[in-house]
């Protein structure tokens, strides 16, 4: 089968709970998203905080169902505004839990747009505190083929069994 593995961009997707668990330590330190090779403009805000369940058919046939949680991030330059502090983010997405429940281990996607250009999706990696700011990389939200990602993860396990530190000298490798 001829097809990209999209198992390390999963790998490195974070939920909301882990976001707010990071963020929870570092409150007064501003919070730069980078998306695009670069980073979010200081008058970014949210502007939506949606928490959806679905459900639905692979192209294989098989019922699949998830939560979701999606945080809509507006990338505007905005007077004198400075990056959102980790706190103040941090409090928003608790606020938004008095009204919406929020499953802190669903998938966690962030809507970018600078209200001009389309809303683009992407997944978070774990936020890096450093030079007095926490970091967060935004890496776009690839399509994924369910079957196929499966399959992949499953010859990937294969091959590691076969051809890991306690199976050097099986000769399955060779």
């Amino acid at each position: 089968m001829n097809a990209i593995d999209n198992s390390k961009v999963r790998a490195e997707d974070i939920n909301l709970g882990l976001l707010l668990t990071a963020l929870a330590g570092d409150k007064d330190a501003p919070l730069v998203f980078y998306y695009d090779g670069r980073p979010m403009r200081p008058g970014y805000h949210i502007t939506e905080v949606k928490a959806g369940q679905f459900s639905g058919l692979d192209c294989g046939a098989n019922p699949e169902a998830w939560t979701e949680i999606f945080i809509q991030l507006l990338d505007i330059e905005e007077g004198d505004r400075t990056h959102l502090p980790a706190g103040k983010f941090y409090s928003i997405i608790r606020k938004v839990t008095e009204h919406v429940q929020l499953d802190c281990s669903a998938k966690l996607t962030l809507e970018v747009s600078d209200g001009v250009g389309p809303i683009q999706l992407y997944c978070a990696a774990m936020p890096v505190s450093r030079a007095g700011a926490v970091h967060v990389e935004l890496s776009p939200r690839p399509a994924s083929c369910k079957p196929r990602d499966r399959w992949l993860a499953e010859e990937n396990k294969r091959a590691a069994a076969c051809c890991g530190p306690a199976a050097a000298g099986s000769g399955c490798c060779a």
